[in-house]
């Protein structure tokens, strides 16, 4: 078997963690690209989608990423366009071409089945959200939104949709695993909790080879702890999947701090849930206040200091893979931030979080914010200087300051044994250095922003 033709799966030798069906190790990197979009639009023209794709997925797997999501019920991909229930041909042949393009660069996908709101034409509050060929007066199965999610027609033609999918793509170990819904409590109306319960085992009969999944939006208010406690634990649900944004208008005070404090805050919740599953932050990024468009402060990020947070910080607190950002056209394609994946597949290359059985902590330091990971055999440091963040970099313009003369330890949770091999990484130049421990403490060389100290026991 090649990795190509291994499954994504649940790690049996430790649930918070994924694996491949052949017992590697895989931790996901990567980010959202859920459909062809430019300048803000949604790009419906085919050729123009693919070759988008093409590009943006090619960027990605040739920095190290291994995983990304789309949305099939958006533009290029969206087969059920014309009329509920007919699905369109010509886009599930655009669909297979992106998932042998993604099987040929050695990316798993995640699938994601629906993203809309509302279903009534009369409404228009939520344009870009709006689907109304689910409506009766369109041909649909339902008379709004609450009927949709409730009614037992509307609940049969999504199960036969479901069985459409499976028909098509079930036995592909490309794809990583099938979402429900993108954040499904923003809907405008209907047992939204009720309907997914119901849907997850019928998602998973049709689809034993894949993961399963749904998705709440994001936890920026102290409402949503109970959602998300309900979510994680759900039967059915493969994945602790949480959302979380730099948003300036949250009410959680977290949300509009640094963003591997509000990162690693997403994981811990969730993590205190107890979900006995893997957890992934699995949208990020920054919005402006109360999500009212991508972060204006995107363009001054030339070295891309929100997605380095939103990669790293997600992991080292205990997460299974990287925080996957959003904005994917407009700030990371935008700015060239490509190789900030390949900085953490580096930091963490050869690692099996599963064989590791990996304890995250914080480390105690005045200056620095320090992630650590403590296996059985390996342990990984990631130090954070609490003087840098986006508030200082791209708000107030300050230089990055170096950190110089800096050391961390000695603790419990950063073992360092006779001849115990200990390296840092520093992610901003790619190069990695021989440490000498002193008195139980690692010195770290200059940096700025972040370094990664890796210990690996005899």
């Amino acid at each position: 078997m090649t990795d190509a033709d291994a499954f994504v799966r649940v790690s049996p030798r430790d649930p918070r963690y994924l694996e491949l069906s052949d017992g590697s190790p895989y931790i996901p990197i990567g980010m959202n690209i859920c459909s062809p979009r430019q300048a803000g639009r949604t790009v419906e023209d085919g050729a123009e989608g693919l070759a988008m794709m093409e590009r943006w997925m090619r960027a990605l797997a040739a920095a190290g990423g291994n995983h990304l999501r789309v949305w099939l019920a958006r533009g290029i991909w969206n087969v059920e366009h014309e009329r509920c229930g007919v699905y369109d041909e010509q886009r599930a042949r655009r669909i297979e071409s992106m998932l042998e393009l993604a099987r040929r660069l050695g990316i798993h996908v995640k699938m994601t089945l629906e993203y809309f709101r509302e279903i009534d034409p009369a409404l228009s509050h939520t344009t870009w959200a709006m689907c109304p060929l689910h409506h009766r007066s369109q041909g649909g199965t339902a008379d709004s939104m609450a009927d949709w999610f409730d009614g037992e027609e509307s609940r049969r033609q999504f199960r036969r949709k479901m069985a459409w999918y499976a028909a098509r793509y079930g036995d592909d170990p490309t794809v990583y695993g099938w979402e429900l819904w993108n954040e499904a409590n923003t809907v405008c109306g209907g047992d939204y909790m009720a309907w997914s319960e119901a849907m997850l085992p019928e998602l998973q009969r049709l689809f034993p080879r894949n993961l399963c999944m749904q998705s709440l939006g994001s936890f920026d208010t102290p409402a949503m702890r109970a959602l998300y406690r309900r979510l994680v634990a759900m039967p059915g649900n493969d994945v602790a999947q949480v959302h979380r944004y730099l948003d300036q208008g949250a009410e959680l005070e977290v949300c509009a701090g640094p963003v591997d404090v509000l990162a690693a805050d997403a994981v811990r919740e969730i993590a205190a849930m107890d979900p006995g599953r893997p957890i992934v932050l699995a949208e990020s990024g920054a919005v402006e206040a109360g999500h009212a468009g991508p972060f204006k402060l995107y363009g001054r990020d030339r070295e891309g200091t929100i997605l380095h947070d939103v990669l790293f910080a997600p992991f080292f607190a205990g997460a299974a893979g990287t925080g996957q950002c959003w904005h994917w056209e407009s700030y990371v394609d935008a700015n060239d931030l490509w190789w900030q994946f390949g900085r953490f597949a580096s930091a963490v290359e050869g690692v099996d979080p599963p064989a590791e059985g990996f304890r995250p902590s914080m480390l105690s330091h005045g200056a620095l914010r320090v992630y650590v990971l403590t296996g059985r055999r390996t342990v990984l440091a990631w130090c954070r200087d609490s003087r840098a963040d986006w508030m200082s970099e791209l708000r107030d313009g300050r230089p990055t300051e170096t950190v110089s003369s800096a050391s961390i330890g000695p603790a419990p949770c950063l073992p360092l044994p006779d001849g115990a091999r200990v390296r840092t990484y520093d992610p901003w130049s790619d190069e990695w250095r021989r440490a000498r421990p002193q008195a139980g403490r690692v010195p770290l060389p200059s940096f700025r922003r972040s370094i990664v100290v890796r210990v690996d026991r005899p």
